[in-house]
């Protein structure tokens, strides 16, 4: 093995220990505490919107924000259940069952280690961005669909896991429409909204006079409390004390088990995981894709060291190897926690760790009350997160890009919503793959020499660009050209970039067609890299050492024509 082929394993964790003080301390202290309080809900009502129980989002959230936060190469990265994996979860249990899905995560997680083992981490940033948003949105947009049902309050028993029996299923059920569950939903998303904007600033208008002092005080202790809190604790005060026939997690699930669950392993063999291989790399890719994309907003975010991609990687891959022991789900870094996070000022992933203990202490000490919550809050709260994650401005905007573009987020769009993101995001690679050679084939040319006294019979052309699979028709056409007078045809490489092997192949083509019409080839001005690629293949000693020159002068400079 090459050394440094395999990427150190060294966490953020253990250079962020360095000089670290009370100061840093407390700001981590305080951030870990907001960020663990407002990974409640979400993590409530992630597990619930994924077909498990409640716990398990917050099972998720701890074991995973733990050790993605420890073992991470993100300064702030925040870990735990994500929206985009709601639909992907919910799918896989639909189809495979919810033990399969364990397995998944497991073999994911390994998967996702071995990525940034072998530092493929800085692969993802590949991915167009047309595609991310693309399956962005068509996550938003089933998301919110899921949502429909406790939102409204329908009497359905269980989601069909894909688009069009979702709708229709909706649509079945509307005549169960609960009011009192759907005013829960409504004024919930109302709350997400309004509430910041109630302290976007605590100056008075001009001509008003000042607030008291304890109006103010109490105006930025209110301003410091998260939203999806306040939401969450309000209607669950309102649904208890006005007795609101509604759904409640403890009226469909039952009481919050106290403390994490005894470890459990799931059932591992080659044949469950040769029959899981979609689900298995849909886990890993989205796990990769979120996770990497949040530590560069991140990164734009605060004044810290950029994420190391490989060791998140790495991270993102412990913790989904391990959370499935838990009973947990697929977990990944977090956008709307992480940002959360910097803004509290968190300064070292121990921030990160604050957090996970919080939702533990939370959840040792105040599971049962959990009950109590309706899950058309937890609803109105997914709606909101939907709301955020889509995009539509990027849809007014395609007007403005390329046919590409447009084809490519518009299809993975479409493609996540009536299929999955395995398939949409396949599709989109292959169209963006096709797209690009396509692209790269117009950029390279062939084009009549610009020489002004050619010698009798020589015809010379300059080729431009990348010769790859791609352009070879260019090259293959050029005998066609030839006027029937011609004695030698002369190539200028020196604007040739780099050519592949079939690129090669169609040089030789080209050499055998002009041999038999008797017409002899020379290469001029080739660069380092097609050069190379000639001498290795033995293309050199075939078409001959003396026609292959350093300059258009030398080939031009004798009125004869070159040897065949």
């Amino acid at each position: 093995m090459e050394p440094g082929r395999f990427h150190p394993f060294r966490p953020r964790l253990l250079d962020s220990l360095d000089g670290y003080d009370r100061q840093r301390f407390m700001a981590d202290l305080g951030a870990g505490i907001t960020v663990g309080i407002v990974a409640l809900p979400l993590a409530l009502a992630f597990g619930i919107a994924s077909g498990v129980k409640p716990e398990q989002g917050l099972i998720t959230a701890i074991v995973a924000g733990f050790l993605i936060s420890a073992l991470g190469g993100s300064q702030v990265q925040i870990g735990g259940p994500a929206g985009a994996f709601i639909v992907i979860v919910y799918g896989i249990i639909d189809r495979y069952g919810f033990t399969n899905l364990l397995v998944s995560t497991v073999a994911a997680g390994a998967l996702m280690f071995v990525l940034g083992l072998f530092r493929l981490g800085v692969l993802i940033r590949y991915i167009p961005v047309s595609i991310v948003i693309g399956f962005t949105n068509g996550i938003a947009v089933l998301i919110a669909l899921s949502q429909l049902r406790d939102l409204m309050g329908l009497d359905i028993a269980k989601m069909p896991g894909d688009f069009f029996s979702q709708l229709a299923t909706l649509s079945a059920h509307i005549g169960s429409f609960n009011g009192h569950a759907f005013a829960i939903g409504a004024i919930c998303v109302a709350g997400l909204v309004l509430w910041p904007r109630l302290f976007k600033s605590d100056k008075a208008e001009p001509g008003s006079e000042p607030a008291p002092g304890a109006l103010k005080a109490a105006r930025r202790l209110l301003s410091k409390l998260p939203a999806p809190i306040v939401a969450l604790v309000t209607l669950t005060l309102a649904a208890w004390l006005l007795k609101l026939p509604v759904e409640t997690i403890g009226s469909r699930f039952g009481e919050l088990p106290r403390g994490l669950p005894r470890l459990d392993l799931p059932p591992l063999s080659w044949d469950s995981l040769r029959q899981l291989t979609i689900p298995i790399v849909t886990i890993a890719l989205l796990g990769a894709i979120e996770s990497l994309l949040c530590a560069r907003v991140a990164d734009n975010m605060a004044d810290h060291r950029r994420h190391d991609p490989n060791q998140e990687l790495m991270a993102q891959g412990v913790a989904n190897i391990v959370v499935p022991f838990f009973g947990g789900i697929p977990a990944t870094g977090t956008i709307a926690r992480t940002v959360t996070n910097v803004r509290a000022g968190a300064a070292s992933p121990i921030a990160g760790i604050v957090h996970a203990i919080t939702l533990l202490f939370i959840l040792l000490a105040a599971a049962p009350l959990a009950g109590h919550v309706p899950l058309a809050a937890l609803a109105g709260i997914l709606m909101f997160v939907a709301w955020n994650m889509f995009e539509g401005h990027q849809f007014l905007r395609l007007r403005h890009f390329s046919a590409q573009y447009r084809t490519l987020m518009v299809g993975t769009f479409v493609l996540t919503i009536v299929f999955d993101l395995t398939v949409a995001v396949e599709v989109g690679l292959v169209l963006a793959c096709v797209f690009f050679i396509w692209r790269m084939s117009t950029l390279f040319s062939v084009k009549p020499h610009a020489a002004a006294d050619l010698p009798p019979g020589v015809q010379a052309f300059e080729l431009y660009g990348s010769l790859f699979f791609g352009a070879v028709g260019k090259i293959e056409a050029l005998p066609e050209q030839l006027p029937p007078a011609t004695r030698a045809v002369v190539l200028d490489m020196q604007r040739l970039v780099s050519m592949d092997t079939s690129g090669l192949d169609a040089l030789e083509q080209l050499h055998r067609t002009l041999k038999r019409q008797q017409v002899a080839l020379v290469l001029a001005n080739v660069n380092a890299q097609p050069l190379s690629l000639v001498q290795r293949s033995g293309f050199e000693a075939v078409l001959g050492p003396e026609n292959i020159v350093p300059s258009m002068a030398e080939a031009l400079q004798s009125d004869e024509a070159p040897p065949v």
